[in-house]
This record gives structure tokens, C-alpha cells and sequence, in this order.
């Protein structure tokens, strides 16, 4: 059941690195998107630490 929390976690995590990533590289990125994505990511990081 872990791993698959953990596989889901992961996922989730790499997304949000996409979507960041995806933002940044627009001509004008919006901030509040890029707080908000960063903030989840971080969440979702430290949910996978105490794992």
C-alpha cells in the first residue's frame, strides 16, 4: 500500500515540476500560479519525507 502511496506521491511531484517548469518558460509567467505550484510541490515533498 506504501509503495503505491509513495509511486502516486512521486507522480504527483514530478507533474508539478512540469507544470513549473512549463510556466517559466512562458513569455510573461504568472507569479501567483508559480507561488501556488511551488507551495504544492513542497507539500507533496514533505509528505514523501515521512513516508
Amino acid at each position: 500500500m506504501e509503495t503505491s502511496h509513495l509511486a502516486a506521491l512521486q507522480n504527483k511531484h514530478e507533474g508539478l515540476e512540469r507544470r513549473i517548469r512549463d510556466e517559466m518558460n512562458r513569455p510573461s509567467p504568472d507569479e501567483v500560479i508559480l507561488q501556488s505550484l511551488k507551495k504544492q510541490k513542497l507539500r507533496i515533498k514533505e509528505e514523501i519525507a515521512h513516508i
